[in-house]
């Protein structure tokens, strides 16, 4: 199907409209065909979900009798709720849900009752379950037996993987290690923005998931192949990007996918125009602007040492040390343990983000406004 815009913002497409990645989805496929499980750690909105649906996509083409799977567990506040999730994606998926299907299902998971219903669009079967709190990791136990006993080989991303730290509930990362190890059909892919917590949980040796799978750390897209990408879909308007014009876009956005193409997104829709720097500044002011009224409230939500401290992250683009002393007196900020609450607490809402190269605010967009057009 042919797209009017040709820059996804969002989803996954298809491989036409999917930038490079080439050796990163080669190694993945690679590791899930060797029946290795895969960790991808990386910044947020670096491209992480577009090439797990990437290379599920050539999974599919390569193996049709594989199922692939995808899950986000972003939202999930507990281990209840990721079991849930974990079953709504799953049962009945690896089953031609015949009446002989449904009949061992409903034995198989008897004591939670499960109820089937179809997608009126895509008539894709699901199945939900009444799992009560007390008996979630039974549950969880329950449905890797399950996938044990299909015998169909599956593979299961589990994107934001690291939210199973936040649970309230204790074991959640020892028991879901524990069920994986003993599934000889399933692989998994584990992957997760929060870079410090991802690190911790699969390269620390006392941790359950240590050594347990192949991990990749995802950087951004080489600039000449984004380059070469952008062009070759330009190209269905008769126009072009020049190597500086798009160097600049790159160099704006940090070299984080998900900003490079909402602003080619956006360079698209203005087709009349020619594609230079002053075009590039037009839009990235309209997609701030766009924001501008959720951005204000992102700080009306704060205390005016958490917004000092955020306007002065943002102003420096990228800090490796906050509570340096040079830091607080250059930003006049307030005494270091103040300013450690506030970090805290800019991290917690997922506003900072910490990385490598040291904290940063995790919108660019709202980095810029900020830093450039902030009230």
């Amino acid at each position: 199907m042919k797209l009017n815009n040709p820059f996804i913002v969002y989803g996954y497409k298809g491989p036409e409209y999917f930038c490079d990645r080439v050796r990163e989805t080669e190694k993945i496929c690679s590791a899930l065909r060797g029946e290795r499980n895969v960790t991808l750690i990386a910044p947020r909105r670096i491209g992480k979900t577009g090439l797990i649906k990437h290379v599920f996509n050539r999974m599919e083409q390569e193996e049709p009798d594989t199922r692939c799977f995808y899950i986000d567990i972003f939202p999930t506040k507990n281990t209840d709720q990721f079991v849930q999730m974990l079953a709504t994606a799953v049962i009945g998926r690896l089953d031609t849900l015949s009446q002989s299907a449904m009949r061992c299902i409903q034995e198989f998971f008897s004591s939670w009752r499960p109820k089937f219903s179809f997608d009126q669009v895509t008539g894709l079967p699901s199945v939900t379950l009444d799992i009560q709190p007390s008996e979630s990791h039974d549950s969880l136990s329950r449905i890797f037996e399950y996938m044990r006993r299909s015998g169909q080989r599956c593979y299961i991303a589990i994107d934001e993987f690291q939210q199973i730290l936040n649970y309230p509930d204790w074991g959640t990362e020892a028991l879901i290690r524990s069920g994986i190890q003993f599934l000889p059909n399933v692989y998994f892919i584990f992957s997760g923005s929060r870079q410090h917590m991802m690190q911790q949980m699969f390269m620390s040796s006392n941790r359950p998931f240590f050594q347990s799978s192949m991990v990749m750390t995802i950087e951004g897209i080489d600039k000449d192949e984004y380059l070469s990408f952008a062009n070759r879909l330009l190209h269905t308007q008769g126009r072009t990007v020049d190597r500086d014009t798009f160097y600049y876009i790159y160099e704006l956005c940090g070299g984080i996918t998900w900003y490079v193409q909402a602003v080619l997104h956006a360079v698209y829709e203005h087709s009349g125009r020619e594609i230079d720097c002053r075009l590039i500044d037009d839009v990235v002011v309209e997609l701030i602007e766009e924001q501008s009224e959720a951005y204000q409230n992102y700080c009306a939500w704060l205390t005016d040492n958490q917004l000092l401290l955020l306007k002065a992250i943002a102003d420096e683009g990228s800090v490796a040390s906050p509570l340096s002393r040079g830091f607080i007196v250059k930003h006049r900020l307030p005494a270091t343990s103040s300013v450690k609450t506030a970090l805290k607490a800019l991290c917690d809402k997922q506003l900072v983000g910490r990385s490598i190269g040291g904290y940063a605010v995790s919108d660019r967009f709202f980095a810029m406004w900020l830093s450039k057009l902030c009230p």
